[in-house]
């Protein structure tokens, strides 16, 4: 029986070695519950060779002065160009990186990806999930042509109370040149869109206006049309109730929220977010928009709500974890996706291999807290709202060609303009030759007047037809090998300016090439152009 035994052990061992014995596919490692990368949140950005000068690494680490008193105190600007790894981290596990897809998508034709992505792959996960109880969170009426959704102050049009706002991408993952279309909505609670138990949009924009002025720190900030005396509360304190466009900084929300207190810089409990990461559209003309197909659709809800008090202390805990060297945790909360640990849930679906939207796995959705968890350039966790276009403008579907190259705070030059000096290149790998063709001189350096006399961002950051035809044929190939465990970034050839493994001979980033950043946008508001804070 003993023998018998040893055997069969042995059976097992060689049978789990034949399926592992090529190269495991991403959903082998799935398939048999093993994790591919414990360092899943370490994007694949952080692998940068920055070779001493170039430093995409300010736009998430920072440290900020404790005067600002941030509920955020990851304070991580000595990260910039340095690679302080585990052990596990030290090995660059995002290998699709180093993938030369030039060959895969010769045999997809310009004709075939452009059919594929201009599919609606939204409609049906929507009509799948309107009584599921985690994912029709996620359903909006007509979001695959968002023109069809949403009115012109962005709200939804099937009364599902999310609200589009337009916002100024990230650099530079979020820009279109480097893979990849989207937009982002905002839903607040029951209580902050009603008022006696019943919707009322007066109170909505309220709610919302005094969300974006405390995520930004604001002191005041121009509004849709809001009626103080539906209301019954002074919001511009002018001693008077009546129909105001500006609103001033409140103790309290409005409405049946109004026994609320606003905190600095942290969102209310039950605050939802919608993202959609979508295919690079192309027109007739050549023009670039938000294809109907959806690579992803990302949520975000804060199910909990942590004082700035109680977060320091998660902050602390973090730091401790990584001193002695644990591996980050990831909490698994089944259906609803994933905890971040700082009272946010996190969820979202893929496409499987035919183009639908599927759920994502645990090991898939590890990656969404390199961004949503501890780093220090966030505010509450987000990036997309605290750099919503201020106030009244802000509030419709994302509009590119409607948004200059505003600074960031405490900045004077654009702030992509700003993003590309840094860098040096048009992405945090330095690889995408068009932008290094369009805005770079052939000794490197940025044609600043050129970047400088642009109408808009969409110009700037919006490939050619060429180029986006190639990235929605390279992420395809991804999508066909279900490989996202590897890596999500579009690559058309192999990453040369990215550590395979790291060492520590690589150069550290020189003193002067660390930087100060703010995630919050000095917007421009008004024909004179007067920067409004």
């Amino acid at each position: 029986m003993k023998y018998l035994s040893l055997v069969l052990a042995a059976f097992i061992t060689f049978a789990s070695f034949c399926v592992f014995a090529k190269q495991p596919s991403a959903l082998d490692y799935i398939k048999h519950n093993e994790v591919y990368n414990p360092e899943a949140v370490i994007p694949p950005q952080c692998y940068t060779k920055t070779e001493g000068k170039n430093n995409p690494c300010y736009a998430c680490h920072q440290t900020y002065k404790h005067s600002e008193k941030r509920p955020n105190i990851m304070n991580d600007g000595d990260l910039q160009g340095d690679y302080q790894f585990s052990d596990e981290g030290m090995n660059n596990s995002w290998k699709n990186l180093f993938l030369d897809r030039s060959a895969l998508i010769k045999g997809i034709s310009d004709e075939a990806i452009m059919a594929y992505v201009n599919q609606d792959n939204y409609t049906e996960f929507a009509k799948a999930h309107q009584t599921a109880r985690q994912a029709s969170a996620m359903v909006i009426e007509n979001l695959a042509t968002p023109a069809n959704a949403f009115n012109e102050l962005g709200v939804a049009k099937d009364n599902s109370h999310w609200v589009a706002f337009n916002y100024k991408p990230f650099p530079s993952t979020f820009w279109p040149t480097n893979g990849s279309t989207g937009d982002a909505m905002i839903r607040l609670p029951k209580a902050f869109r009603e008022l006696n138990g019943e919707f009322n949009l007066d109170v909505y924009f309220a709610n919302l206006s005094l969300v974006e002025m405390t995520i930004k720190d604001l002191t005041m900030i121009s509004t849709p049309e809001i009626n103080e005396r539906i209301i019954k509360h002074d919001l511009n304190n002018d001693g008077t109730l009546s129909t105001v466009t500006e609103i001033t900084k409140q103790a309290f929300y409005v409405g049946d929220a109004n026994k609320t207190p606003l905190h600095a810089m942290l969102y209310p409990k039950g605050t939802e977010f919608l993202h959609t990461v979508r295919y690079l559209g192309v027109d007739e003309k050549g023009e670039i928009y938000n294809a109907p197909r959806m690579k992803e659709v990302r949520y975000m809800k804060k199910h909990g709500f942590k004082s700035a008090n109680k977060l320091r202390g998660a902050y602390t805990l973090e730091a401790k974890e990584k001193e002695f060297e644990q591996l980050p945790k990831t909490i698994s909360v089944g259906e609803r996706g994933i905890d971040n640990g700082f009272s946010w849930t996190i969820n979202g679906y893929i496409e499987d291999q035919q183009g639908k939207l599927r759920p994502q796995h645990y090991q898939e959705l590890m990656f969404c807290n390199g961004c949503h968890k501890t780093v220090g350039t966030t505010i509450d966790q987000t990036f997309s709202f605290p750099r919503k276009v201020e106030g009244k403008l802000g509030w419709r579907y994302i509009d590119l060609k409607a948004q200059k190259d505003v600074p960031t705070l405490g900045e004077s030059q654009g702030e992509f303009l700003t993003y590309l000096q840094r860098v040096g290149g048009g992405d945090e790998f330095r690889q995408n030759q068009e932008m290094l063709l369009r805005w770079f001189d052939s000794d490197g350096a940025v044609k600043r007047d050129k970047v400088t006399n642009l109408s808009s961002i969409y110009e700037l950051i919006m490939p050619s037809k060429e180029r986006a035809l190639k990235l929605n044929k390279a992420y395809k190939t991804i999508v066909q090998e279900q490989s996202f465990l590897f890596g999500r970034d579009a690559n058309i050839s192999k990453a040369k300016n990215v550590l395979e493994q790291v060492d520590d001979k690589q150069a550290p980033l020189a003193p002067e090439h660390h930087h100060k950043w703010d995630i919050r946008l000095a917007w421009l508001m008004g024909e004179d152009n007067a920067v409004r804070r």
